[in-house]
């Protein structure tokens, strides 16, 4: 580790880390680690991060290349030269971390994969973040977060169709790339643990693959009575129906309706509910919380937490229809206002359904101080959520705006690589490295 530099603050105060990476997954993951005071030093193709263009208003400065490069450093090198594998070799004795997430076989090409690099540092921390893994017969195949999803069963659990039948991914966030990017965090940082006891590195690998799959943890888990009963004659007669060329939309409802036991009493405590202006959501998973909602809505013919209910009974199945078509009736002759203070009293958990931009100026994530106000030099004040993590002692934060392509290239290959003015020109002139100008 090195000592603190550029006022930043945070337990990782002090570690440097060394960024390949792209797009979302990895870069997320980069920036909670800046947010806990590491200096992460983000190394940038020519051309720039593919996420610096997207729905970019001022050139190279795309709003989510922001939000996933905060309080970073970018150095900017052409890794295709020989050159420039060399700066990148200079750096590493005062390097603690490098992490990757190009394609599998990418960096034993580019020359920075985990046995070339560690020969630079011998306690180097490594991690790998890919989208199958580095083993079996996926593991070389190109994959992205939608990829991922389809793969793990994530897009079919979620159980969505378009008007035309056909499956939608989950939109509201990449679910893998972001559970990827917490979990390459989570590794790294114990990983800095185990050297600063042992002084010994190591390599981590983690995936999209098993993001996505860690969020399913009950639905993929194994286990011996609830196979036997519900998982494999599920399995089988959905399988059965692919092979028959059963429409999606067959297949979710089997699935459903097997897996969920989706048309029972039990979904019209956990669900959304259109009221007089507006939705709210129930999300009463324990008998206490549905309590609660009976009480509050009158409910006195419901016994769907009878340790005797038969989701599948017929006259059960109907009751559940009925039921979801009385309370539907019911919530949309009040506001939501007054739901949230009635539902609240009974304990239930509930929610209005927001739309994420009202976020930013929401009461309860401002009393949270979950938003910080930084100065971006091209586009000016900005607002950004900061870290998930509240730290008595060192508390995380913001250390400052995304960077500019290249902007640090001379400054840390000046500070870490200890080379002067004329050889930083001489490479920047010969196209080895880039160099933001203002």
């Amino acid at each position: 580790m090195v000592d603190a530099s550029r006022g930043a603050s945070g337990p990782l105060t002090g570690v440097r880390v060394l960024e390949f990476s792209q797009i979302v997954s990895l870069p997320f993951g980069g920036v909670l680690l800046a947010d806990l005071g590491a200096d992460v030093i983000k190394v940038e193709p020519l051309r720039g991060d593919p996420h610096r263009l997207r729905g970019a208003v001022i050139p190279k400065e795309g709003k989510r290349f922001q939000s996933l490069n905060r309080g970073k450093r970018s150095i900017a090198v052409d890794l295709a030269d020989q050159r420039g594998r060399e700066l990148i070799y200079g750096l590493l004795p005062e390097i603690d971390v490098v992490t990757i997430n190009f394609r599998v076989g990418v960096a034993d090409r580019l020359g920075i994969d985990y046995d070339t690099l560690r020969g630079h540092r011998a306690d180097l921390i490594y991690c790998e973040l890919s989208g199958f893994g580095n083993r079996g017969t996926m593991a070389k195949r190109a994959a992205t977060d939608v990829v991922a999803s389809a793969y793990s069963g994530l897009t079919f659990a979620d159980m969505k169709t378009d008007d035309e039948g056909q499956p939608v991914q989950l939109t509201a966030i990449s679910l893998a790339d972001y559970v990827a990017g917490f979990s390459a965090a989570l590794g790294i940082s114990a990983a800095l643990r185990h050297r600063e006891i042992t002084g010994e590195g190591q390599r981590i690998d983690t995936s999209l693959l098993a993001a996505a799959l860690s969020v399913q943890d009950t639905v993929v888990m194994r286990e011996p009575l609830h196979d036997a009963t519900v998982r494999d004659p599920m399995l089988e007669r959905l399988i059965a129906a692919r092979q028959s060329g059963a429409s999606y939309v067959d297949q979710v409802d089997l699935y459903a309706t097997a897996r969920l036991a989706a048309r029972s009493s039990f979904r019209c405590y956990y669900r959304a509910y259109q009221v007089s202006d507006g939705y709210i959501v129930l999300g009463a998973l324990t008998e206490a919380g549905r309590d609660g909602v009976r009480r509050a809505l009158g409910i006195t013919d419901d016994n769907s937490d009878h340790p005797d209910f038969d989701s599948y009974d017929p006259v059960n199945v109907a009751f559940g229809d009925e039921l979801l078509r009385r309370i539907e009736a019911q919530m949309r002759m009040r506001t939501l206002d007054d739901w949230m203070e009635i539902l609240a009293a009974e304990g239930v958990p509930v929610a209005p359904i927001h739309a994420p931009e009202e976020m930013s100026d929401d009461p309860q994530v401002e009393a949270l101080g979950l938003f910080e106000t930084i100065e971006h030099p091209t586009l000016g004040e900005q607002r950004v959520i900061g870290s998930p993590l509240k730290m008595s002692a060192t508390p995380p934060r913001v250390q400052g705006p995304s960077p500019r392509l290249g902007e640090h290239s001379f400054e840390v290959l000046r500070e870490i690589g200890g080379l002067d003015a004329d050889a930083l020109t001489a490479l920047r002139d010969d196209g080895v490295i880039g160099q933001h100008e203002d």
